[in-house]
């Protein structure tokens, strides 16, 4: 761009030195430190904490990524809510091996999950849409995730119709919409460290438990 200075990207690098992790601090229970960091990272008030990147794959191998809003956490694994008929939803329903990606980038930490993804019950994706915000809630009706549109008025115009539709604010979920559910096979923790000699902690889900690794970085 003519007048402006562009930076040298190979010069852009940061020390982090925030904090380490040790195995000690690392536990034996992925789960607990997982929702250790969240809730560090909600209390740091961070951007969408929860805030996640999903990377899908087609059974020829073509994958693709996209960020998303973890939405419930338990033992049972990661659960987030979208359309079915969106391209994740065909590549998850064609391939269900899945990988998550959190960055804390204020907190100097990343989180990667790889795993096996499943639809929750339709009791659970009933249960979070009607939390939802009204918008929102007609906003999965109206939106065809991933088809091509003509324009932005399309959407505009479903909207007001399913508005008007369900002048009591209570419209049911559609059935193309509702969540999924990331049941689990490697979690791996990264905590930035000076000179680039970060601390990388694995867990691997075996038949008897966690089996807990340190990686090079």
């Amino acid at each position: 761009m003519s007048g402006t200075v562009q930076p040298n990207i190979a010069d852009l690098r940061k020390e982090y030195s925030l904090a380490g992790l040790s195995e000690a601090d690392a536990g034996d229970d992925p789960f607990a430190l997982f929702h250790r960091w969240f809730s560090q990272a909600v209390a740091a008030e961070l951007t969408d904490p929860n805030a996640m990147i999903l990377a899908t794959c087609t059974p020829q191998g073509r994958p693709s990524a996209r960020a998303v809003l973890l939405k419930a956490l338990d033992e049972r694994g990661f659960t987030f809510f979208t359309n079915y008929e969106s391209r994740k939803g065909h590549e998850m329903a064609a391939n269900p091996h899945v990988a998550l990606v959190f960055l804390w980038h204020q907190l100097e930490r990343q989180v990667r999950v790889e795993g096996v993804v499943e639809k929750v019950s339709a009791s659970e994706s009933d249960e979070y849409y009607a939390k939802r915000p009204l918008g929102s809630r007609l906003g999965a009706w109206a939106s065809p995730q991933s088809a091509v549109i003509p324009n932005r008025e399309f959407l505009e115009k479903a909207h007001a119709e399913l508005l008007a539709r369900y002048p009591d604010g209570n419209p049911p979920r559609p059935p193309h919409w509702g969540g999924y559910r990331v049941i689990p096979e490697v979690i791996e923790f990264w905590q930035g460290r000076p000179s680039r000699l970060h601390d990388r902690i694995r867990f691997t889900r075996t038949p008897t438990g966690w089996k807990r690794e340190r990686l090079a970085p």
